[in-house]
């Protein structure tokens, strides 16, 4: 029983060892691609051998061309982006769960219900006639109308809800014959058992700005407004493709997820597993 355990756990670790290699192997042929020159890159794709996905002659002049251009400002501007949605989405999806999950008020389950609704619609479904009213709006090319599509997600509201409903109502009971109101409830008692549940919100939030294409390519043609995905995909032109530049852009708009990801995982995992399933 034991050695059959063993041999058991043995293959599961074989197993899972192949699967992340899978996954690990592209990023990483895309980290040598970006620190080799562009014709070694294809000239060891055929045949394959060890030198397609380790660089012979390591550069990082594909990194210095991409930051003499214009992917400095296009990396701000995704950073800015990313951080006001963020903040913004935080305060006002918590503020839409808690109203969601504690408050009895007339049609709750129906706004819930539109608002469930709302996230199994693919964005780029309505992203341009969306585009038009934003424009009409005076909003093209200003951060705010690269802003404001992202703070309403209702995914994040829909896992920060689970969350606070998990939480005990004598906690609101207790705070309510303190002389607290909903505010304060929502505040003191709610915000600060929930750091799980806000961090797994914050990456859907964060995740969902910083890979955007569709929406900055339509509402911010301005150069001075493009951001990271945007830039990358316009170092392919008509007269040629940068492929050194491409594949150092797309190291560094990865690298940013990876290690915010990485570092909260913990967090969102948590949130996940204790939210994720609640009505």
């Amino acid at each position: 029983m034991v050695a059959q355990r063993r041999g058991s756990r043995t293959g599961m670790v074989v197993l899972g060892t192949i699967i992340a290699i899978l996954f690990v192997l592209p990023l990483w042929w895309m980290l040598a691609s970006a620190l080799r020159s562009q014709d070694e890159t294809f000239r060891t794709l055929s045949p394959v051998s060890v030198w397609t996905v380790l660089p012979r002659d390591l550069t990082v002049a594909h990194f210095v061309g991409l930051f003499q251009g214009e992917f400095g400002r296009a990396m701000l501007n995704s950073v800015v982006v990313t951080a006001v949605t963020l903040v913004l989405g935080l305060a006002i999806c918590a503020t839409a769960a808690f109203a969601l999950a504690v408050l009895d008020f007339p049609g709750r389950t129906v706004v819930f219900a539109v608002m469930v609704v709302s996230f199994l619609i693919p964005f780029d479904a309505i992203a341009i006639p969306l585009s038009s009213i934003f424009r009409d709006a005076g909003l093209q090319n200003s951060y705010a109308g690269l802003v404001l599509p992202g703070i309403g997600n209702g995914f994040a509201v829909f896992l920060l809800r689970g969350f606070f409903r998990g939480v005990p109502k004598e906690l609101a009971d207790a705070a309510h014959v303190d002389g607290l109101g909903w505010w304060g409830i929502f505040w003191r008692v709610y915000l600060p058992l929930s750091k799980p549940a806000l961090v797994g919100a914050g990456l859907i939030l964060f995740v969902f700005q910083w890979q955007a294409y569709l929406w900055p390519l339509l509402i911010a043609p301005d150069p001075a407004m493009k951001v990271a995905p945007v830039a990358i995909a316009q170092l392919s032109g008509e007269h040629g493709v940068d492929f050194g530049a491409i594949f150092a852009g797309s190291v560094l708009t990865a690298l940013v997820p990876l290690l915010v990801l990485v570092f909260f995982q913990r967090y969102f995992t948590q949130s996940l597993s204790s939210s994720g399933l609640k009505g």
